[in-house]
């Protein structure tokens, strides 16, 4: 895995932790990140900084936990910008959040592919 996009020291946590489960969690985020950008285009759309900064904010934490540091930091610079309600930012990071999500995505899924049976 790309050390620059995922985190190897805590994707190895996470598999010591998770054992069996591992696969799950991995499909869980993939499927869970979707609805998180999807809640972000609609907070960004609505120009709802509140439901941005939230959604952001989660978003954050799920990236942070699963060992992607960019991507976590990206939306920590959305939670900020809508946090001051900088919502003219927020297209911008949004798309630098997706394209990043993108590269994160093909690293899980191959990631994935090694617990096929």
């Amino acid at each position: 895995m790309s050390d620059t996009h995922l985190d190897s020291a805590v994707q190895g946590v996470l598999q010591d932790v998770m054992a069996a489960e591992y696969p799950v969690l991995l499909d869980t985020f993939l499927a869970d990140s979707e609805e998180r950008l999807r809640l972000l285009h609609q907070a960004e759309q609505a120009a709802d900084a509140q439901g941005l900064r939230l959604a952001a904010h989660s978003f954050k934490g799920s990236c942070s936990n699963m060992g992607a540091p960019l991507l976590a930091e990206l939306c920590w610079q959305l939670e900020e910008a809508a946090r001051r309600e900088h919502l003219h930012e927020a297209a911008g990071l949004i798309e630098q959040i997706e394209r990043e999500f993108a590269i994160v995505r093909i690293l899980f899924r191959a990631e994935r592919q090694r617990f096929r049976f």
